[in-house]
């Protein structure tokens, strides 16, 4: 049986995490016989090459220099703490030292030019992983068990859109079998670059921030894997945000659907894309915490039925604006939808909730508050006509708001559902802005102002409980 593990930066983020992490895989290859590990960089390491990154091209010729003594002396500190033999020890200096020289390099070339393309980012991004996968591949050999450090570009393909790629499943199959069946088979565990690709080509891609989830999901469908785990440092997919609800709780078992619905609205825990390659080969994932390993955490799968139809998670997306665009003219127009949501892509920004009246007569959505003047500085210039005729009486935001989505597959089936979130969230003094459903039947989302998040979290985790 194979199964793929994912660890994210803090399990392999110090020398101790790096021996738990060791231990771990160590004690999960004697129950399944074949796994694969797949790592991201050290926790914090991905930011401060990214930082570094931005600052040479503003012409900070010191911030690089600095953050790669950062990096020696974080890698230098924990090869000493595994602690393997002087030979290996210099093996692993010599390669930290040369990823990090190169990382130097194309900072330098930055600072010269003035300016960092997206490719580049991806090449100077993805050093943090290069160099944690040798650091958990010396241990485990160290402790006797075979593993050997695997570069991702050798693995995944994906097309030319650096910083967030997306992988071409045929080739990455055909690869990723070539590479890591005969080590499998030979009884090697390989310990694989997360969040790291390549195009066609051979150029250094990335999977966006994150994707080192993404990367485990995508083995796991190449070899067909039995299962998939992420190791993070929570116990699995939380009925709510334990630091704005004391009593949220672990849930044991999830839908693809829910999980992906709960990535998109705000939990922390998954990566949004990790889901479709799972689920597009029926392979359970879990979710599982590297510092309380016997926690069975939350396992996903094609469909959880048991609570179908309950309330299973809430959840909050912060710092957000609603912007309105209302009018009398506005009904019956055809189009008005169309250059609403036409004119706030050109300005390019995210909407993640729309609500529209029945009568036509205003259209309200969600988008980032650092986005609003954009937005509607886009929208005013669209409707300008309108606007001077009083077909479009105004556009104009709310800031300081939040979306509360609750989770629950069928939920849209289950009559009193609705009614009793509202009269949840009324008996608590919250006020809802907006309120969002749409096709989907497992979830339903709504708008409140944000000195109402917690509040209304508490309120609703309190229907999750009573269930």
């Amino acid at each position: 049986m194979t199964l793929v593990m994912k660890f994210g930066g803090t399990s392999v983020g110090s020398a101790g995490a790096i021996h738990r992490t060791a231990e771990l895989c160590e004690k999960f290859l004697g129950h399944w016989g074949q796994i694969v590990v797949v790592a991201s960089a050290m926790s914090g390491v991905t930011d401060l090459l990214t930082r570094a990154a931005h600052d040479s091209v503003a012409g900070d010729a010191s911030s690089y220099r600095d953050v790669a003594r950062e990096l020696r002396h974080k890698h230098y500190q924990a090869i000493a703490g595994l602690a393997p033999d002087a030979e290996r020890a210099q093996a692993l200096t010599a390669d930290i030292d040369r990823f990090i020289e190169r990382y130097v390099s194309l900072c330098k070339a930055v600072l010269v030019l003035g300016e960092v393309t997206p490719r580049a980012l991806d090449a100077m991004t993805s050093i943090g992983e290069q160099m944690s996968v040798r650091l958990l591949a010396a241990q485990l050999t160290a402790t006797g068990t075979s593993a050997q450090a695997v570069d991702a570009r050798t693995l995944i393909v994906t097309d030319d859109d650096f910083q967030s790629a997306n992988p071409l499943m045929e080739p990455t199959i055909t690869k990723s079998k070539s590479v890591l069946e005969p080590l499998l088979e030979a009884g090697i565990v390989p310990v694989v670059t997360g969040f790291v690709a390549a195009n066609a080509e051979g150029a250094t891609t990335t999977l966006g921030r994150g994707g080192s989830d993404y990367s485990a999901a995508i083995l796991g469908q190449a070899l067909q894997a039995d299962e998939v785990w992420i190791w993070t440092d929570v116990d699995g997919v939380m009925t709510a945000d334990p630091r704005l609800v004391s009593d949220a709780r672990t849930i044991q078992r999830l839908s693809y659907r829910e999980v992906a619905e709960l990535a998109y609205y705000g939990a922390k825990v998954l990566h949004p894309l990790t889901i479709r390659p799972v689920v597009e080969n029926n392979i359970p994932l879990r979710i599982k915490n590297t510092f309380n390993p016997d926690h069975p955490g939350t396992v996903i799968v094609a469909d959880a039925q048991e609570n179908h139809g309950k309330i299973k998670a809430v959840t909050a997306i912060r710092d957000l604006s609603l912007v309105n665009v209302e009018g009398k003219g506005m009904m019956g127009v055809p189009g008005i939808a169309a250059r609403t949501f036409g004119a706030v892509a050109r300005s390019e920004v995210s909407v993640l909730l729309i609500s529209q009246a029945s009568s036509e007569q205003s259209i309200c959505f969600t988008i980032p508050a650092d986005s609003t003047d954009a937005a509607v500085g886009s929208l005013e210039n669209e409707f300008a006509n309108e606007i001077r005729c009083r077909d479009v009486d105004g556009i104009w935001a709310q800031r300081q708001v939040a979306i509360i989505t609750v989770v629950g597959a069928g939920m849209r089936g289950t009559p009193g559902i609705a009614g009793r979130l509202f009269s949840a969230l009324g008996n608590t003094g919250v006020n809802i802005i907006a309120i969002a459903q749409g096709s989907s039947e497992c979830i339903v989302s709504m708008v409140v102002d944000d000195r109402d998040t917690a509040a209304a979290l508490s309120a609703i985790h309190g229907l999750i409980i009573a269930d």
